[in-house]
């Protein structure tokens, strides 16, 4: 498995991409929903160390996976996100 993506348990890290604009929204919630699909998955971490900007639909990608997880119990979270 690459950086992007790393399972530790139901665990998934997914780092996120310098720009998360429409087009990389769209490739990660693609992306992230494959894991979701073929891996017993109950947290997401979503890691934004290396992203300077995020749009309107990189939130939409986070709500969208964070709607998917509360329907199994499961959780999300966002870490090293800067104060913007």
């Amino acid at each position: 498995m690459d950086q992007v993506y790393q399972i530790e348990g139901v665990s998934l890290t997914v780092q996120m991409p310098a720009e998360l604009d429409h087009p990389s929204s769209k490739k990660k919630k693609k992306e992230t929903d494959f894991y979701l699909e073929n891996y017993h998955i109950q947290h997401i971490i979503f890691d934004f160390r290396n992203t300077n900007f995020m749009g309107s639909s990189g939130i939409g990608v986070m709500a969208g996976r964070y709607r998917l997880l509360d329907l199994r119990g499961g959780s999300v979270e966002a870490v090293h996100v800067s104060e913007r």
